[in-house]
């Protein structure tokens, strides 16, 4: 096992001189110390942690990979899971120590939506990554709706106008429009009601009575698992659906269907994943957690840092990974994302995984996945905007990612300058496709601001 120690490095540089004569001799010594850093104690050395096949659960993968999850003091295995589900609950029964997990999940549980437990999120895994694709029959029919460049490509962004007219025929001929979502607290979810929202297209409210969040809908939203939306589009069971990749490129790659946008366009630079772990691991085991972000950290940073992501892409392609082909993961991985078959464009940033202090836990972030909670329903009755704050603290943990990342940078594995100067908000941004304003401090204010959803006093 490999031990975190403090490290002193002495050198030692003798300079030997002779004059002409060759009798004077002169000797010189340097001694350069590293800044010592504070042995972690790990109380559990030994973790499970597990992931949905998905790019972004790299983290997970490169931090094992390339050790250093073991630099930590840690002996890690990482296991595939079956759904966000099941994710969830292991990791609330304890099977799992932590997990790659949906952003929405964590924070649903602290709200009171579905299963509840006491999450903690002290490290965001990376920003933007999905898609929304459509079956080849749905965007044969939107196409002569969207607005072409002088080569006949699409202009980009597609909103969701251009789906209107393919969803009332789909009605006319007695065929409700159906798409698919990863689970009902994803960022899947909240995206692609915001993307048919801004359009005016409404995409269903929760309710007691009605946990599918269908009623009032135009599309009938529902949940598949992520690695099998192709197949579940193939079949003709849902005719388009919001994942992250692979899922989209092979839709592609299979030539059954068409991303017509990404989330980098529905809220530029959005937060995706989460690594989360319980409350009680947390306090259980301090010095475990933060090593673990520790980890975690230096993987981010690794994955964003120029001229690996070839080699991540390999090692996702792993059938104990993601365990798709290099050519798929590849087409949003090392900076690309093709649309309609053959168009191909430049997209540097669809999948981030340190840029932009992708791996904060900001709790701005976390107020808007409350507010879309909120928005349709999922929060049943209306909250103060201190309730937003207060949530988002108990779940978002940055305490603990300072800690780690304070430590990188004594160790010089990080500068000083990697760590943001932040209250824990972000600056309010109009960076969605309908240029409507979030600002993470006036959660009440956003939720109002929205045509289709609830509103509050």
């Amino acid at each position: 096992m490999k031990k975190l120690l403090v490290k002193i490095l002495s050198l030692s540089v003798v300079v030997t001189l002779f004059s002409c004569g060759g009798k004077e001799k002169k000797t010189e010594t340097t001694t350069v110390e590293a800044a010592p850093t504070p042995a972690l104690t790990i109380e559990k050395p030994q973790l499970t942690f597990g992931f949905i096949k998905l790019t972004d659960m790299a983290p997970l993968a490169i931090a094992k990979e390339k050790g250093f999850f073991e630099d930590e003091g840690l002996f890690v295995s990482v296991e595939a899971q079956s759904n966000w589900k099941n994710i969830l609950d292991r990791v609330i029964d304890g099977q799992l120590d932590g997990s790659h997990m949906l952003a929405g999940q964590p924070i649903a549980a602290g709200a009171g939506f579905g299963r509840q437990a006491e999450l903690v999120t002290p490290y965001s895994m990376d920003l933007n990554g999905n898609g929304i694709t459509v079956s080849n029959d749905v965007w044969s029919k939107m196409k002569p709706n969207i607005p072409a460049d002088d080569s006949g490509k699409p202009i980009h962004p597609i909103s969701a106008e251009s789906l209107k007219p393919v969803i009332t025929e789909y009605k006319n001929e007695g065929k409700p429009f159906k798409m698919g979502m990863v689970f009902p607290v994803s960022t899947h979810n909240y995206e692609i009601r915001y993307w048919l929202a801004a359009s005016g297209i409404h995409p269903g409210m929760y309710t007691k009575e009605n946990i599918q969040g269908q009623v009032d809908a135009e599309v009938l939203l529902s949940v598949t698992p992520p690695p099998q939306m192709p197949a579940t589009l193939e079949s003709g069971t849902i005719y388009g659906y919001c994942v992250g990749e692979p899922w989209n490129q092979q839709a592609v790659f299979k030539g059954i269907g068409v991303p017509v946008t990404t989330n980098y366009d529905i809220w530029k630079n959005n937060p995706e994943k989460v690594f989360v772990m319980t409350k009680e691991f947390v306090e259980k085991y301090p010095n475990t957690a933060v090593a673990v972000t520790k980890a975690l950290i230096r993987a981010g940073k690794w994955l964003d840092t120029e001229g690996n992501r070839q080699e991540a892409v390999e090692i996702l392609s792993r059938p104990e990974y993601v365990g798709a082909p290099v050519e798929v993961l590849a087409n949003s991985m090392t900076g690309t994302f093709e649309f309609e078959k053959g168009d191909k464009r430049s997209m540097p940033d669809f999948n981030v995984f340190y840029r932009y202090d992708a791996t904060y836990p900001f709790y701005s972030d976390a107020v808007w996945f409350l507010t879309q909670m909120r928005r349709w329903g999922q929060i049943p009755e209306s909250k103060p905007a201190e309730w937003y704050a207060e949530k988002a603290k108990e779940i978002y943990r940055p305490d603990i990612w300072l800690k780690a990342a304070n430590m990188l940078v004594e160790e010089g594995k990080l500068t000083a300058d990697e760590i943001p100067s932040t209250d824990g908000y972000k600056p309010a941004t109009t960076d969605f496709i309908d240029g409507n304003k979030y600002d993470g401090k006036d959660p009440i204010g956003y939720i109002n601001s929205f045509k289709i959803g609830n509103k509050d006093k």
